[in-house]
């Protein structure tokens, strides 16, 4: 086996996105690491696609999780701190063997290492690099361990064996041979191996940097500018598939660690809209409605929007963890009540006078919003029920009212004022 020794001096991104968020990013492995650069690699592939990354590295050839739990360039690495992720590679056949040996051989220093990394960086994620099967099977431990004698074997038994130390260590894991093993099914004539069966060619290492960029960013690495060294049609296949793998099986990967990842929908009546939080992996919330107001901390909030037009709204969420993520999209206002003070219905059901809220000839609706003249939900009053009277214990000042039937229909909307 050659030995690779490489130490990465710290690259850091030019951030050509204002609103991304630099991720500091430290890779601990071996060969599978060095050769080819992987960290570079991933380095100017999130360049190419406008994301900020700092990324050092030490990846001796051959070692294991054992030697680096003990290793002064790795512990002295740790303990920087500030690391958003550290990754972590093991020696690449010693996850493939009887669970056994993994368990005495590899688990106990996996726990050393993530344990010393939540201690000098406490809101970093652990990130374990699933790595892949030799080519065509561990020929050298055939005869002592059968289920390595074929690539399939291999592969599987390292899939369990890292997504069991994922587990186990609360941590995430960035699924390489999984992705591997689906791109070497699909596209059988791209290779992604060197002369040896075991190393990554050019390929290889680009499929590992795309899943690290789906696994650390959750979003496609579609599109990238940066090929790597591999020729367009190839490198488009490639972020295809570790794209597909990694975000549309996200919970395979990360259910035990905490990375975030924000989204939501939502729907509207005229410019009354209702957003739904589908975020997973989050403790606080912060809603930014576009229009110069926000929410912090509610799940499903709704907003009233005032004029007509196209309003970015920006969801921000955060763990426990200390890590982020953003989703973003557009809402269109197109249609607004004509003024505030205008009765939807000709029959007026609500009655403000003073501090006073009146519903009367009326049966049972939806819920009664009342906003504030800034749009900001300040009372939702659900299943209202008629001839029922609110006191109205808000600070004085102009709000809105917003009678909605059970399907959210909007039956009345005004204005009144409280001194």
């Amino acid at each position: 086996m050659k030995f690779y020794l490489f130490v990465l001096t710290i690259f850091t991104c030019l951030t050509f996105n204002s609103n991304a968020t630099t991720k500091r990013v430290l890779f601990i492995g071996n060969s599978y690491t060095g050769v080819n650069n992987l960290p570079n690699t991933f380095y100017n592939l999130c360049l190419s696609l406008g994301d900020s990354v700092v990324v050092d590295v030490n990846s001796p050839g051959g070692y294991t999780f054992n030697q680096h739990s003990t290793n002064a360039t790795t512990i002295s690495k740790i303990m920087q701190g500030n690391w958003d992720f550290v990754v972590l590679q093991e020696q690449s056949q010693l996850p493939s063997f009887h669970p056994t040996q993994v368990a005495s051989d590899c688990y106990p220093y996996a726990k050393i290492l993530c344990d010393t990394i939540k201690h000098y960086n406490p809101c970093a994620e652990v990130l374990f690099y699933m790595t892949w099967g030799r080519k065509n099977g561990d020929a050298g431990n055939c005869a002592n361990y059968p289920p390595v004698c074929t690539y399939a074997g291999m592969q599987q038994r390292l899939r369990e064996s890292y997504l069991e130390m994922t587990d186990s260590n609360n941590a995430s894991c960035a699924p390489v041979g999984a992705v591997w093993n689906v791109f070497r099914n699909s596209f059988p004539n791209v290779e992604l191996y060197s002369p040896d069966e075991s190393h990554p060619s050019l390929s290889g290492t680009y499929l590992a940097a795309c899943t690290f960029y789906s696994s650390i960013f959750s979003k496609a690495s579609n599109g990238a500018s940066y090929l790597g060294g591999v020729i367009a049609q190839d490198a488009a296949s490639i972020q295809s598939t570790a794209s597909q793998v990694v975000l549309d099986s996200v919970e395979n990967w990360q259910q035990y660690g905490g990375i975030p990842a924000a989204k939501f929908a939502f729907t509207n009546t005229l410019n009354n809209f209702f957003f739904t939080n589908q975020s997973l992996r989050y403790s606080t919330t912060h809603w930014d409605f576009g229009d110069g107001t926000s929410m912090t901390n509610t799940n499903n909030p709704s907003h009233v929007y005032s004029s007509i037009g196209n309003y970015i709204v920006t969801l921000s969420i955060s763990n426990d963890s200390c890590l982020e993520d953003k989703f973003i999209d557009t809402v269109q206002v197109t249609s607004i009540p004509s003024g505030f003070s205008e009765v939807v219905n000709e029959e007026k059901f609500v009655q403000v006078f003073q501090n006073k809220l009146t519903l009367a000839n009326l049966n049972k609706w939806g819920s009664l919003e009342i906003y504030a003249s800034n749009g900001q939900l300040v009372r939702r009053i659900t299943s209202v029920q008629n001839s029922l009277t609110y006191t109205l214990d808000f600070v004085p000042g102009v709000y809105i009212y917003r009678l909605l039937s059970e399907s959210g229909k909007l039956i009345e909307q005004n204005k009144f004022s409280l001194q």
